[in-house]
């Protein structure tokens, strides 16, 4: 059962990279008014890569980081992390909320024709048994064909968003879930719908293709519960190159102001 909410100065956001910054666009639209942390692992991104152990500790030094200054709740914008993290997370800090991403197997099956669903993931989150215990609660006897995709965040991490190495690996990616024929496809990992229009054009325009954001955002909107006096803010902290960072979201997002700070925990290194 979700923990319910407890006042905070701050809702705390993290992801292994820039993807969980498609969750705190929504959040910046839906709460102007919330104090805002992300802590981008930037310097250990993709989360993909790294073993489960490895995620798992990742996440526990973020949390305690994130509750250390304030977090009343806690989003987990990445689907790898929630995959591998979340139910120890809940388990260690069983008074926080924490606000989880996964693919949206319920909406698939809902607007699905045909009764075949791809899943774009990390290989990591493609692998993990959270996610086919998912598929097996809620597919209803739907196909649901789970593509792994290595690289991608690679070349979303460094800014890349339309190269034509991109290209043919996100072709590479679709062609699997075109042989069977699905038509609707889920992007199951944050950084995808940053590249929603390759994936669009790779897999046609018959098919249907459902994000996960806003439907995370509009959660931790549910629980939010604001401390009293406290005024609306955005801090960013990453564990890789603030500086690097801090140009890929002026770059790509658009966004001018808000600094990025270094963060680097002790003992937690993969």
């Amino acid at each position: 059962m979700q923990s319910a909410a407890i006042p905070g100065r701050e809702i705390g956001v993290f992801d292994s990279g820039v993807g969980g910054f498609t969750v705190l666009r929504e959040l910046r639209e839906l709460l102007p008014q919330a104090r805002l942390r992300y802590l981008a692992d930037t310097a250990y991104a993709p989360y993909g890569n790294l073993s489960p152990e490895a995620i798992r500790a990742r996440s526990f030094a973020i949390t305690a980081h994130l509750l250390a200054r304030g977090a009343g709740l806690v989003v987990i914008a990445c689907n790898t992390a929630t995959a591998h993290a979340i139910e120890a997370l809940r388990a260690h800090w069983p008074g926080v909320p924490f606000v989880g991403t996964e693919p949206g197997i319920k909406p698939a099956v809902a607007a699905t024709r045909n009764g075949r669903i791809g899943l774009l993931a990390t290989p990591a989150t493609a692998a993990s048994p959270r996610l086919r215990a998912l598929i097996e609660r809620h597919a209803q006897g739907r196909e649901v064909v789970v593509q792994g995709c290595p690289g991608i965040v690679d070349h979303i991490e460094a800014g890349d968003l339309d190269s034509q190495a991109l290209r043919e690996l996100v072709e590479r990616h679709c062609t699997p879930l075109r042989a069977v024929g699905v038509d609707t496809a889920l992007l199951g990992c944050t950084h995808y719908p940053l590249i929603e229009r390759l994936w669009q054009a790779a897999l046609g325009p018959h098919v249907k293709l459902l994000r996960i954001e806003t439907a995370v955002a509009r959660r931790a909107v549910d629980l939010w519960v604001p401390a009293p006096g406290s005024q609306p803010a955005l801090q960013i902290e990453t564990s890789g190159d603030p500086r690097a960072l801090g140009d890929w979201v002026e770059r790509v997002l658009g966004w001018r102001g808000p600094d990025v700070h270094a963060w680097q925990p002790e003992n937690a290194a993969p």
